[in-house]
């Protein structure tokens, strides 16, 4: 999905952040005037709140209305020992954290104004689906929700919901990390049995990106491969190129102009930091990003009906565009959409950084060779051992900064292996290098499976999947 700046509170400056809160401040106003819920009216406050503590932080004194900072780039960026550096960074093209053992996701959800995902919630998704959880949420990979619990009700009682999720196609090769939405949409499809929409945003790739129209497409097409080889149900799954589904559909693009008569210039530079420099196209993009959320965006899947709500996984980056979309959804007539978030993909070198499709070594890309994907972890997987044999084996490793670990937690299915493993590695039993021989043997096999599905996927399966068609489903 998208690139594109929360500068909701992951603001670079104090200016952005003044900019957010006046911004918040007149989205509480209208909401306010416009007699919305309750509930939509004090998550609005709350996220007002929340941004005149992180300016107070940044700044060093409390949000003056018509005092913007003198300072708007401030120290705290240069300096990441410093405390007000200490915050965690997180917009879509920016994960930064000061901590070895990545970013803080409790802080995350206090910040972004969401649920965190608990034991109890699982529970009852696997009482719901009468499968045992996926292991992303048994080990808190997604770790955030909104609205979850609406949308178990909605199953419970028969009622109908579709998944939506996306892509951001910048480049033909898709690393592992790329994977982690589709692995767990795939499961939510199959536990739950309900259609799914996929939108391929080659056209923000095309605002943000220095590619022709032709090449954002074309790296759409090459996504959508390595997605259908995740094993998508072909009559239950819609896949759509923006550059190619908007100008053929009426409902999706009337939801965006609805979309964009609802949200103020203001609103979204305080959400995505926009400055008066950006093209219009990018100012004008989250309202296509918010456009799949809404089911008559897809009259050949749900014909006109409106009612049927939306559940999306996503990296807990993309949250300012849901955000906004919840805002917009009652005044539009529409259910909000609901969320569940992920954890960033930690890449090789470790967990402060995000990966780069530009920088080979920051990641195992799906098109990697099994001498690739040796060669990769044991000479860029960051390592929490200790600098010696014998250090090592009198006081243990450290699997909260261990990359390779990190990555077994994402892609090693058996719950007692790595527990057994995150002993062994503790106690100093397991030495760093036979804790990447195992990491390498759950790799190896996994991309060479990936990469003999997507030798299946010929282009007529590509343009199945990326034609509107009415697909398969229970509900009426």
């Amino acid at each position: 999905m998208a690139d594109v700046p929360n500068g909701e509170q992951g603001c670079a400056s104090p200016l952005e952040l003044f900019n957010s809160i006046a911004a918040q401040g007149e989205l509480v106003r209208s909401l306010k005037a416009g007699k919305a819920s309750k509930d939509e009216i004090d998550s609005a406050v709350k996220m007002l709140l929340s941004l005149k503590m992180s300016y107070k932080a940044a700044v060093g004194e409390d949000y003056k209305a018509d005092c913007p900072p003198e300072n708007s780039a401030p120290e705290s960026n240069s300096g990441l020992g410093s405390a007000e550096a200490e915050e965690d960074f997180v917009d879509p093209w920016t994960v930064q954290t000061s901590s070895a053992k990545g970013i803080d996701y409790d802080k995350l959800i206090v910040r972004f104004g969401s649920s965190k995902i608990d034991k109890e919630l699982v529970n009852r998704i696997e009482r719901a689906t009468g499968q045992k959880p996926h292991r992303f949420l048994r080990r808190g990979i997604f770790f955030s929700h909104r609205d979850m619990n609406q949308i178990l009700d909605a199953y419970e009682n028969k009622k109908p919901f579709y998944l939506y999720t996306g892509r951001g196609p910048s480049s033909e090769a898709m690393h592992v990390g790329h994977l982690i939405p589709f692995i767990f949409t795939k499961w939510l499809q199959d536990v739950f049995n309900v259609p799914l929409v996929i939108q391929m945003t080659d056209d923000e790739k095309y605002l943000w990106k220095d590619l022709t129209l032709d090449q954002a497409y074309g790296y759409a097409v090459e996504n959508a491969k390595d997605i259908i080889a995740c094993g998508f149900d072909i009559n239950k799954t819609f896949i759509f190129s923006d550059l190619d589904y908007m100008g053929m559909s009426p409902g999706f693009y009337k939801n965006v102009v609805k979309i964009q008569k609802h949200v103020t210039f203001n609103q979204v530079k305080g959400i995505f930091g926009f400055t008066d420099s950006d093209s219009i196209g990018k100012i004008s993009f989250p309202a296509i990003q918010a456009a799949p959320s809404f089911s008559n965006s897809f009259p050949q899947i749900f014909r006109d009906r409106t009612d049927i709500q939306c559940l999306i996984p996503c990296a807990i980056d993309q949250d300012p565009y849901f955000r906004m979309t919840r805002d917009v959804a009652p005044r539009i007539g529409y259910p909000k959409p609901a969320l569940l978030h992920s954890t960033f993909f930690p890449a090789l070198q470790g967990a402060q950084t995000k990966m780069s499709a530009s920088d080979p070594n920051s990641s195992i890309f799906l098109t990697d060779t099994a001498k690739q994907i040796k060669t990769k972890v044991n000479k860029h997987a960051f390592s929490g051992g200790r600098d010696t044999v014998e250090e090592h084996r009198q006081f243990g490793g450290n699997c909260d900064v261990d990359v390779s670990f990190m990555y077994l937690t994402f892609f090693l299915e058996d719950d007692d292996k790595l527990e057994q493993i995150r002993k062994d590695y503790t106690s100093g039993d397991m030495l760093t290098g036979e804790l990447k021989k195992t990491l390498i043997e759950v790799l190896q096999p996994l991309i060479a499976e990936h990469q003999a599905r997507r030798k299946e996927v010929t282009d007529e399966i590509v343009k199945e999947f990326m034609t509107p068609r009415k697909l398969s489903y229970d509900f009426q």
